[in-house]
Formats: structure tokens, sequence, C-alpha cells
């Protein structure tokens, strides 16, 4: 029965039952765990007497009297007249004729709905109405509100799945009775049955915790499992990797610069790793700026000291063609043959490349996705890095650890909570670098209303001719009529004309990689004073120079990728500045915050701003904008990437944070990604299920 085929189930027509199977629900189990994404609290009764206008009213007593009327403009409106003990009221239901005849005078009934004050008189407006019975299902009760599609409809889904709930008896527990005594969690079936209709608060909770717990639960089993299986397949190869302390000091005695504390203690996690008899699967997060690359590199230079292969892996060209340059320069005096592979190379090239991995020839490959193509093999690949990892699917991360089973290093610069990369990248050890490096100036970070666009355009400008950079984002490549937001094409020749006497690139995804190396290239020269770009330059792009960068559309970002992009100045000496605009729309409906803003602002003769004004816009009045508003604000607030994602997590959630699609982050129905102490409890409960069966390492 539980499997059964809603169709063979419950009475209704078949274009409900389409209408469910486009949701994903075609049996009965698939019903039961179709859960509420919320709920609303209709328990409490109120009076006749005690109705208030500010809250939803919850009544219970009878129907004196019902009526259709026609108004003037063709209109239906049924009244009538309810009361209980304590008086009577007015209740109107708009276009809805066909209640005369499921309501009757005399009805006992319970209705909810908001009442508002007219005409000298108080009414209910449209409630929720239910015949008085001794088991409530729309009213009167906790009631759960569900994912609503098209003609099913919350009220449709509780009153056809109440006379399904008994089925829950059937559904195997999965978690074994030593779990749930340990946990203190309720069995599977007694969860069902009070997610769907809750008779209080308490059990609620209850229910919300068992079936959260289980979805942690099951995703970290199948990441234990994971980690099991990787580091059981290469046991036998033995793939040690000795640490050269005395090739190490050489190369940290050359640095311009002192590691920090969490740049050592990351360093030494890694070579521990690699000193193991299996290969290491680490997760080397850090903020912008933090110094992953050359955390990254030490443990590359140790590999290749060991006589082995290293690849590094990064998702743009740019980034790639960066990390290059970079590794070419430091490894130098290493006698270490590092070269460079992405698809805008010559065949020739390819060739030449594929080759030398195979002969040993090349120690360290750097490049796109184009190191896991189906050509490229290694003579003996002992260590795979990934930057920037969660922009590559995991295919593309297994094809390149599948090279021989390398040791693997992921690294991200986009800060992701604790709570969810133990639950995301449940099979990866975790190293965060939590630390900047000294003598970094905070990024001065402000929200600039569309009034007073041509003063921060002035005040810029002033900035470039004291011999400094600047980047403009835009996040459209052309410019859409559905979407209104600044293009990047439009807006470069737009402000060829604000900025005549300066010198302007432009930036994108789609030009041709030999386009963008030459306008990076000028750019980093100081041929150009302002790049206007899309959000390629999100990740990597290190120009000291540049001090300035104004993000336009700004609500369209999440707080992750505007961090990012905020990332991009603040290397150099100079004070930094990130300014934020909000596309047209949204800063025409916060014009007090532009009136607001325009009152303190000042310009001073020589074109500096008084930078104090820049402030963040006032309350929205709608919540779509207030919600815009607090995430701008967040930014203005918080320099601390991790901070900013702990924050956007909770405003956006983290399918629309992250992309789950990309990034393999988990469309949970019933766990919350910030429970932090449910996600702890979960990952101990894997670890104690496993232990007597997976040998420990």
């Amino acid at each position: 029965m539980l499997n059964s085929y809603l169709s063979d189930t419950i009475k209704t027509t078949p274009a409900y039952i389409n209408k469910l199977r486009k949701l994903g629900i075609k049996t009965v189990k698939d019903f039961l765990f179709y859960f509420p994404r919320g709920y609303q609290d209709l328990s409490g009764l109120t009076t006749v007497a005690e109705i208030r206008t500010d809250e939803v009213n919850t009544l219970k007593g009878n129907i004196h009297s019902i009526v259709n009327i026609r108004t003037r403009t063709g209109k239906t409106l049924t009244k009538a007249i309810f009361g209980d003990e304590t008086g009577r009221i007015e209740v109107v239901w708009f276009n809805q004729k066909y209640l005369k005849n499921m309501i009757r005078a005399g009805d006992s009934v319970l209705l909810s709905g908001k009442a508002k004050f007219a005409f000298g008189k108080m009414a209910l407006m449209s409630p929720t109405y239910e015949p008085l019975k001794l088991d409530q299902l729309h009213t009167g009760r906790i009631v759960p509100v569900y994912h609503e599609s098209e003609i099913i409809t919350s009220k449709w889904i509780r009153s056809k799945i109440h006379p399904l709930i008994e089925n829950s008896e059937k559904i195997t527990d999965t978690l074994s009775s030593e779990l749930k005594e340990k946990y203190q969690l309720i069995d599977l079936k007694d969860a069902i049955k009070i997610i769907h209709f809750p008779k209080n608060q308490p059990d609620l909770e209850a229910a919300r915790k068992r079936l959260g717990f289980e979805e942690i639960f099951e995703l970290q089993i199948t990441a234990l499992k994971n980690k099991w299986e990787w580091r059981r397949a290469a046991e036998k190869k033995g793939l040690t990797i000795r640490i050269e302390k005395d090739c190490l000091k050489e190369i940290l005695d050359i640095l311009p610069f002192k590691l920090t504390d969490a740049q050592q203690q990351s360093v030494v996690d890694i070579l521990n790793d690699l000193k193991k008899p299996y290969p290491m699967m680490r997760l080397l997060e850090g903020d912008v700026g933090s110094g992953k690359t050359i955390v990254a590199a030490l443990a590359a230079f140790n590999v290749i000291k060991n006589g082995y292969q290293v690849a590094i892996m990064a998702p743009t060209e740019v980034l790639a063609k960066q990390h290059f340059k970079s590794l070419m320069t430091l490894f130098a005096k290493f006698n270490i043959r590092v070269d460079f592979l992405a698809g805008s190379l010559t065949a020739s090239e390819k060739k030449r490349i594929i080759m030398g991995l195979k002969t040993h020839t090349i120690d360290l490959i750097v490049g796109t996705h184009a190191i896991i193509q189906d050509k490229v093999d290694f003579a003996n690949l002992a260590l795979a890095i990934v930057d920037e990892q969660h922009r590559f699917g995991v295919k593309q991360r297994d094809i390149l650890a599948g090279y021989g089973t390398p040791h693997l290093l992921s690294m991200t610069a986009t800060p992701i909570p604790r709570t969810l990369a133990m639950t995301v990248y449940g099979d990866q050890d975790l190293t965060i670098i939590d630390e900047l490096p000294p003598g970094r100036k905070e990024i001065i970070t402000r929200i600039v209303p569309e009034i007073k666009r041509i003063d921060a355009y002035r005040w810029v400008e002033n900035n470039i001719l004291k011999g400094n950079q600047a980047y403009i984002i835009c996040p459209l490549v052309e410019d859409s009529d559905a979407i209104e937001a600044k293009s990047a094409t439009q807006e470069y020749e737009r402000l060829r004309l604000v900025f005549p006497n300066l010198n302007l690139g432009l930036l994108h995804g789609r030009m041709k990689q030999s386009g963008k190396d030459d306008i990076m290239s000028k750019f980093v020269k100081n041929e150009l004073h302002i790049l206007i770009s899309t959000t390629v330059i999100e990740v990597g792009i290190d120009v000291p120079n540049a001090n300035i960068i104004m993000i336009e559309g700004a609500e369209r970002f999440g707080l992750a990728q505007l961090h990012q992009l905020r990332g991009r100045v603040g290397r150099g000496k100079e004070q930094s500045y990130c300014f934020l605009f909000q596309s047209t729309a949204e800063s025409r409906t916060d014009k007090s915050s532009s009136d607001q803003f325009s009152k303190n602002l000042t310009v001073t003769a020589s074109g500096q701003i008084s930078l104090a004004a820049v402030a963040a816009p006032a309350s929205s009045p709608q919540k779509t904008n207030q919600q815009i508003t607090d995430r701008l604000k967040a930014m203005v607030n918080h320099t601390s990437g991790f901070k900013l994602a702990e924050i956007d997590l909770e405003l956006r959630g983290p399918g629309e944070v992250y992309g789950v699609r990309q990034s393999g982050i988990p469309d949970l129905k019933m766990a919350s990604l910030s429970d932090i102490e449910l996600i702890k409890l979960a990952r101990e409960a894997a670890e104690f299920s496993l232990s007597s069966s997976i040998k420990p390492f």
C-alpha cells in the first residue's frame, strides 16, 4: 500500500494527479514525504468580543444567516452573520458564491482570518472556514502550509493526505533503536504523522528534529563511506610523501614575507596528510587574501621534491595563467619544470605538453579543465590541487582524482560556514585559514544611492589622477529587456563619455582568450585606468594598484559573491574602497535613503567625497527591498567573509547562495544547515554507526 500509486488511492481528477506528478509525487510514500514548508498556528481561539485587526483571529461559533449579494460591478459578495457567546460579527467572502451551498444557517464552524473596520462596523474578511468536528484540518489547530502549484493548494493537500496518514505505520524505520535512544529521537512513523498534523509545538519540534537528523545523518553516512572507499582503493599503493624539511626551509627563506600562524598550521595539516598510507582528501578554505596559494605551492613543492608530479586546476584561464606565472617565479631557482595547459593552446602545444606529462619531463602542470581531457595522462601524479573547487562539478573532480588516486587538495576562497562544509564536503577533512596577513587595510564599503552617482564618479576620477586604478563590475554582458541591470558592453560605451580623459577597458566571458589576455595585461601595466567587467574577475585577479571597485546591480549578487568581488582590491598599500550601486528600479523604491544621503554628502572643490556620508539606505517599505537592504548593510558592516557567508545562508538558504546543482549542496526538506548542534550530532552518529563495520584510519 505504501508504494501504491496515488491515482489508485485517492479520489481526485487526472488533472490533479498530473500536477502531483510534476511535483515528484507519484506514490503514497511520496505524498507522505511531501513535508510542509511551514505552519500557521491557528490553535488559539478568540471570541467575537476580543477580535483584533492586526492579527489572524480564530473563532468558534455558529452561522446565523448567509446570503449572496450581487454588486453593481457584477461581482458576488457572500455575507454571513457569525456569533458566539460574546457577540456577533459580519463575515464577507468575495466571489465565492458556492459557499452559500456549503455553509448553512445553524452550522457550527471555525473561522480564521483578519478583521477590518469599515463603514462604522467590524467585519471578518474572507476567512478560512471549516465545520466544527473532532479532528480539525484547516483551522483551530497548528495548520501545515505546503508548497503549492496552480490548482494544488495547501487545503487540498491537507484534505487528501489526512486519510492516508495511517500508512506511515508501514514505513520502515531507518535508524536503529540504539541511535534513537542515544540521541532521543522519536520513531519515524510518529514523526511523519506529527509533521503533517502536529497537536502542539513540542511534538512538532520533536518531529522536525527526527526528520532533520535523518537527512543530515544520511548525508554523513554517504560522505564517510566515500571517504573510506577512497582510502581503501589506494591503500595498497602506498603513495606516501616524505616531508623534505631542508628543501622547505630553503624556499621559505626566499619568500618576501613570513607565513601567518594559520598558514603554517595549514601547511602542517597537509604535509601530515601526505605522509599517510592513503590519499589525502582535504578542503583548504580561506577568506580573500588569506594566502591559500602559497600554502598549496609549498605542498606542491614538497611533493615534487619527492620525485612526483603535481597538477593544479583552476576554473578560468585568467586565474590559471595567474597561478602559472606566480609559480614559475617562485620555483625558478629550484629547477622545477612548470607548464601550462588550456583549451586556447594550439594543437601542437597541447601535444607537446601531453607528451611531457606522460614522460615526466613536466613536474607541475597548471591549467583549466583541459587537464582532465581524455588524452591527458601522467607518469606519476601524486597531488591534484583544485582551486575554487565549488565551480567544478563533482564528476570533473573525480576524473582529476582518478589519475592514479593522487592526494587531493581542494581550495576555495568562497567562505563556507563550518556547518555547511561539514555537511556538503563531509568526505573531506577541513582546514580553515582564518587569519589575514598583517598590515592589510580594511576595505571601506559604502552603498551609494543613484542621486549621488555623479559625485562618486568624480571622486573615482580624482583618485585615478593620483595614480590608482578602478574596477566597475556589471552583472550582464549585454543589455536585457527582461532584467533591469547595467550590462558591461553598454556601460563601457557610456562610461567612455563620463571619463573622456581616462583609458577604459572592457572584459567579459564571451571575449576570445587572446582579447582577455590583452586587456588584463594592459590593466596590470596601468595602461588602462578603469576596467569595466562582468564577474569574470571575481576570483584570482591580483592588481595591487587597483584600489576602487564599483559594483552595479549589487542587489543581484549574493553576499559571498559580493565579498569575492570586493577582494579584488585591498591588495596594495593604498586605502581601498568598494562602492555598491543598486539597479535603477531598486534605487527608485528607496527615495528616502537618497534624500538622507544628499543632505549629508559633500564634495570638495578638489573632488573629494565625504565617505562618512555614503551610508546604507534606510529601511525599505517592501519586504523584498528590506531583504536587499539587509544584505547590502551586511557588506558595509562586516569584512569577514565567514561572517557574511553565515548571514547569506540565513537570509537566502544554501541552494540560492551556492547553487545546489553545481556545488552539490543538498536540497533539504527538514534540516537547517544553520543548526550546528544537529549537524554535529548527526556526524557523531554516522561515525558511531560505521565504526563497527569500517576499518579506522
